[in-house]
């Protein structure tokens, strides 16, 4: 939770929040510590607004209702749209939320599992579709810039001009520039890497055209 910034814990009828729930929420504690424990499902939902189920069973049939999923693409780009309280419910470890918990629910939302094997841990279902909200509302890192064909030209261009200041065998010179370009081209390098190479390559070309002027 604290990994998405989510701060908001409710529990119905937990175990005991002894030293060794502490020990595995390691810095996250503080999520513990302001958890509000219900003693009734009924008295933990009354303050949400939208209530959203998860379960890993779900039906193929429109005409049953209870368990017919949202999947959790979709419903991560719609549910910023909600005004209100949204409470994301996780059922028991071993057989999740009941029929009578899903029917009280808005929606049912599931996590795209295998066909051979459905049901997720609790706390990898949890960690997946909170890190799938999280992904929704918060600006990624800026993506890095990649090469234009310009700038690929002139790295071809320099890396020929090595093979030739190095005088690597001429047989095997445009066989090595293909795979270099292969090479290159798999490993999608940043303009920022792209400049340091291009130095390193004229660096070293000029330094064996030095070599050999003496």
């Amino acid at each position: 939770m604290m990994n998405f910034d989510i701060t908001s814990l409710y529990l119905v009828n937990p175990c005991p929040l002894d030293d060794a729930c502490y020990a595995r929420s390691m810095h996250a504690s503080s999520i513990l510590d302001h958890a509000l424990v219900f003693s009734s499902f009924e008295d933990a939902i009354k303050d949400l607004d939208l209530l959203v189920a998860t379960s890993s069973i779900d039906t193929v049939s429109e005409k049953k209702h209870l368990r017919n999923p949202m999947f959790l693409n979709d419903f991560a780009k719609q549910i910023y749209d909600v005004d209100g309280r949204v409470g994301l419910l996780f059922g028991r470890e071993d057989y999740g939320l009941l029929n009578d918990e899903i029917a009280i629910c808005d929606i049912m939302v599931k996590i795209p599992t295998s066909e051979q094997y459905h049901s997720m841990n609790l706390s990898h279902a949890v960690g997946i579709l909170l890190y799938q909200l999280y992904i929704e509302r918060t600006e990624m890192p800026v993506k890095r810039r990649n090469l234009d064909q310009v700038e690929k030209t002139h790295l071809y261009d320099a890396f020929k001009m090595l093979l030739e200041s190095i005088n690597y065998p001429v047989h095997k010179r445009e066989k090595t520039t293909v795979m270099f370009k292969r090479m290159m081209t798999r490993s999608m390098p940043s303009k920022w890497e792209y400049h340091t190479f291009m130095g390193v390559i004229r660096t070293a070309a000029k330094r064996c055209d030095e070599k050999k002027e003496r």
